[in-house]
């Protein structure tokens, strides 16, 4: 089972959902750090992914692959993350058929309304309880 998780700028976010999947052990896990620049890529791979790729073609070919997708609401919003999320990354993570897993993020340029307001470690808790749940219903 392959997560790709995805994250831009300085890929803390990203680097948190990577340490959480190792710490908790989800079984049989193959993760896959994919930045939409290096930087990120680098602390995600330092947090514990399996490998890391870094720019738009990676994150488009890749995600293809995906089982299932984790990151930030932004990876699916173009010209989001100060414009690192491009139009054809946002399109290929949209489009892959893996189960994406996204953290309700604002972005300066969109407000998310309607959902109850929680720090990053509570969502990625509850991104992590998801990913469990779908897993072990695919079993």
């Amino acid at each position: 089972m392959t997560v790709m998780v995805i994250d831009g700028v300085g890929g803390g976010i990203g680097a948190q959902i990577v340490q959480r999947l190792r710490k908790e052990g989800v079984h049989d896990l193959s993760v896959i750090a994919l930045g939409t620049n290096a930087v990120a890529t680098q602390k995600m791979v330092d947090a514990g992914a399996d490998r890391g790729a870094s720019g738009e073609n990676a994150i488009r070919v890749s995600v293809a692959t995906a089982d299932y997708i984790m990151g930030p609401i932004g990876i699916v919003l173009p010209n989001a993350m100060m414009g690192e999320v491009t139009p054809v990354i946002a399109e290929s993570v949209l489009a892959a058929l893996g189960k994406k897993l996204l953290l309700p993020l604002n972005q300066p340029h969109i407000t998310i309304v309607g959902m109850e307001q929680k720090n990053v470690n509570d969502l990625i808790s509850d991104a992590i309880e998801e990913l469990h749940k779908l897993i072990t219903h695919m079993d």
